[in-house]
């Protein structure tokens, strides 16, 4: 069972940082390759560019809560959420199709 989890290439857990403007200043975000590569679907999914996802992620934040104690978390969370909801969906699709 592990075999699935150790066996994966280390490229998705190994860091990698961008650098991302955020109201107006640059900062540089770090995280774990695969959490990238999720985000750069959503963001292809909302129709932006990963920085403008992340960039407009970042503002509606502010607006509903004010500063996130930390960011990379709520990214990483929302990473969790979107391929959960993606899992949901794909799962509702499959047992409508048997059920037809």
């Amino acid at each position: 069972m592990c075999q699935i989890f150790a066996g994966q290439d280390p490229e998705n857990y190994s860091y990698v940082s961008r650098s991302i403007r955020l109201d107006g200043q640059v900062t540089s975000i770090r995280l774990e390759g695969l959490y990238w590569s999720v985000l750069d679907d959503v963001a292809q999914s909302q129709g932006f560019t990963t920085p403008e996802f992340i960039s407009r992620l970042h503002r509606e934040v502010m607006e509903l809560r004010g500063a996130p104690q930390n960011f990379t978390s709520l990214l990483r969370s929302a990473c969790l959420i979107y391929t959960d909801n993606r899992l949901a969906t794909r799962l509702e699709d499959q047992r409508q199709l048997k059920a037809s």
